[in-house]
C-alpha cells in the first residue's frame, strides 16, 4: 500500500520541482516578463485532479518556496496561490467536466486573480513594477494551460496505471 500511494504522489513532486526550476531559470530580460506561472498553472491541475491530496496547504508550502526563491514578501505567492487553489478545489467536479475551451476560460480567471492578488500585495507594501509584469503571465499561462493540461493528463493516467 505505502509503494502504491509513494507512486502516486511522485509524479506530481516531480512536476512542482520542475515548475519551481522553470519559474527561477534566468531568462533574457525582454523575455522574463512573459515567463508563465508554472507553479500556479500546476497547482490548479493538481487541485482538480486530486482535490483531497493536494490543496490548500499544499499550496501554502509551495507558495512558501517560491517567495523564499524570489525573495518576495514572504507570503505573497502562499496567499495567492492558496486562494486560487481553494476555488479549483471548490469548483473541481464542475471544472472536470468543462471542454477544454471553457477550462481554459476558466484558468484565465484564475491566473488573473492570481497576479492581481500579487498586484494588490505588492501596493500595499509600496512594491512597484511594471504592468506588463503582472498581466503578461496571464495571457501567456493561458495559452500554454492547453498544452500543459494535455501533458499533465498523460502524465497522471500512465501514473495511475503503474507505467
Amino acid at each position: 500500500m505505502s509503494r502504491e500511494h509513494a507512486s502516486r504522489r511522485l509524479p506530481v513532486i516531480v512536476t512542482f520541482v520542475v515548475g519551481l526550476m522553470l519559474s527561477i531559470m534566468p531568462l533574457p530580460e525582454a523575455l522574463a516578463p512573459l515567463r508563465p506561472d508554472w507553479l500556479a498553472l500546476l497547482a490548479i491541475f493538481w487541485a482538480m485532479q486530486l482535490p483531497r491530496t493536494w490543496s490548500v496547504g499544499s499550496a501554502w508550502i509551495v507558495g512558501i518556496i517560491l517567495d523564499v526563491s524570489y525573495g518576495t514578501l514572504l507570503g505573497q505567492h502562499a496567499l495567492a496561490l492558496c486562494v486560487i487553489v481553494f476555488i479549483t478545489v471548490r469548483f473541481h467536479l464542475l471544472m472536470r467536466v468543462f471542454p477544454l475551451s471553457q477550462l481554459t476560460a476558466t484558468v484565465f480567471a484564475l491566473l488573473a486573480l492570481y497576479q492581481f492578488l500579487l498586484f494588490w500585495i505588492s501596493g500595499v507594501a509600496s512594491v512597484s513594477a511594471p504592468a506588463i509584469a503582472y498581466w503578461a503571465p496571464v495571457i501567456t499561462g493561458t495559452v500554454i494551460w492547453p498544452f500543459l493540461y494535455m501533458f499533465l493528463s498523460g502524465v497522471r493516467y500512465r501514473a495511475r496505471a503503474g507505467r
